[in-house]
């Protein structure tokens, strides 16, 4: 699965984990993603999304209906 959030766009930053000696060692920082199923009354359905936290709290905020009709605006498939 790529850990890349639907909603948001998250996808994994590179960087470096620095030791107490101040090596430095290649790291990739993975966003929390999640799946979460939602029903979507305008659907009438379940959908599975794959989230970051960031975007939970979108669909929290917004309303799962408004999130989704964003994402088929964008042509995802559901």
């Amino acid at each position: 699965m790529a850990a890349v959030c639907q909603v948001t766009g998250a996808v994994p930053n590179f960087g470096h984990s620095i030791s107490h000696s101040h090596r430095r060692n290649k790291r990739r920082f993975d966003p929390n993603i999640q799946k979460k199923r939602y029903w979507v009354p305008s659907l009438r359905r379940n959908v599975t999304l794959t989230l970051s936290t960031k975007g939970i709290k979108r669909i929290d905020v917004r309303g799962i209906d408004a999130v989704v009709a964003d994402l088929l605006a964008k042509g995802v498939k559901l």
